[in-house]
């Protein structure tokens, strides 16, 4: 009994969140105006395929893919959380400062088409050589991948 009472909670279970996260398409003007205004200072150039939101629970996302290919996602507030350019370089504006340079110093060939927010300022950056670096919120390398 308590093996079909388990496998009924989890089916409900699992029914209750796919319906819970969806994919809306929404259109450019709907993006928060932060996210619009990144777009139009870095990427005012490039043509936007789809821009949808994601509803989960409590909290929402946002996607603008262009045409290219290169993609970016925002958080509820239209904040940048990962911009990704994968044929494309990345905006050197939207890359803090000190990882800019620490990249230039190490890796002087390379450039960054890819990065990422993580928790509290942590970031994620990958390389044109492969390699994703990891940044700690002070800008210091904790990680190395290939």
């Amino acid at each position: 009994m308590k093996k079909i009472l388990t496998f009924i909670v989890c089916i409900l279970a699992i029914q209750f969140s796919a319906k819970a996260s969806n994919d809306i398409q929404i259109t450019y003007t709907q993006l928060p105006a932060t996210s619009q205004q990144l777009i139009k200072s870095h990427f005012n150039e490039q043509s936007i395929a789809l821009v949808k939101m994601e509803k989960e629970f409590f909290d929402k996302s946002y996607e603008v893919i262009f045409t290219n290919g290169d993609k970016i996602e925002f958080d509820k507030k239209g904040i940048w959380k990962e911009i990704d350019c994968k044929y494309t370089q990345l905006p050197q504006a939207v890359v803090p400062t000190q990882i800019q340079k620490f990249v230039i110093k190490n890796y002087p060939n390379t450039k960054i088409n890819k990065i990422e927010k993580e928790n509290r300022n942590r970031y994620e950056v990958s390389l044109t050589n492969g390699l994703e670096l990891k940044f700690d919120s002070k800008f210091n390398l904790i990680d190395i991948d290939d």
